[in-house]
């Protein structure tokens, strides 16, 4: 799901009257004068650390907020889990990195509606509502549109649902390769939300963006 200005020099103010520029005056003329010369003001920035901000006075991010936040990525995660069946079976590290996911994996997989209930609570409850800082709604935003783009390999599988030969190894690299930008994004966006920093997914923070007002 981010200039400088010139100001250019007037010219020379002079202070000297008139009297001064006499001819039996001419060789003090450096030392009786005294001439102010406007220069560039260069403004001065103090550098500092640029946060995530949670609210538009520019509070930092606070814990609830990055709660929030940090859980909604593990929905597209859970909705998507199957595509993990050939990486998660041949791989141990991959079984040993889900382990502890897999109780409430099995939860949220245990009622056929539970996608699209979570899918409305987010989206209603949290995007469209107000009260929500917009960290918290843009991080929820993209988290639902992770998961609205696991229609298009859903759709793939259930046109083709090759059985053997070459159509079966593209599937399996095809459920792989979503399978791994699934996990990748739920540690890159949950541990960012974790150090209140803005995670931004590749096209997804784009459309997250056009949501969130």
């Amino acid at each position: 799901m981010a200039t400088a200005y010139l100001l250019s020099s007037p010219s020379p103010v002079n202070l000297c009257p008139k009297a001064l520029y006499s001819s039996s005056l001419l060789s003090l003329k450096d030392h009786s004068c005294l001439s102010l010369r406007r220069g560039p003001i260069t403004p001065i920035i103090p550098k500092r650390l640029i946060r995530a901000q949670s609210k538009k006075n520019g509070d930092i991010v606070d814990a609830p907020d990055r709660l929030i936040s940090a859980i909604c990525y593990f929905y597209p995660f859970f909705d998507g889990i199957q595509y993990g069946k050939y990486v998660i079976t041949q791989f141990t590290p991959f079984q040993l990195l889900i382990q502890p996911l897999v109780p409430a994996i099995r939860v949220f997989k245990s009622f056929p509606l539970n996608g699209i209930l979570v899918f409305f609570t987010l989206y209603f409850v949290i995007v469209r509502n107000p009260n929500f800082s917009r960290y918290v709604r843009f991080n929820t935003m993209q988290a639902i549109v992770l998961d609205i783009l696991l229609i298009f390999p859903d759709l793939l599988e259930r046109t083709f649902n090759p059985t053997d030969g070459l159509g079966l190894d593209l599937m399996m690299s095809l459920d792989s390769t979503v399978f791994l930008f699934l996990l990748v994004s739920l540690i890159y966006g949950s541990s960012s939300c974790a150090l209140g920093q803005v995670p931004r997914l590749p096209v997804v923070a784009e459309a997250a963006e056009r949501q969130v007002p």
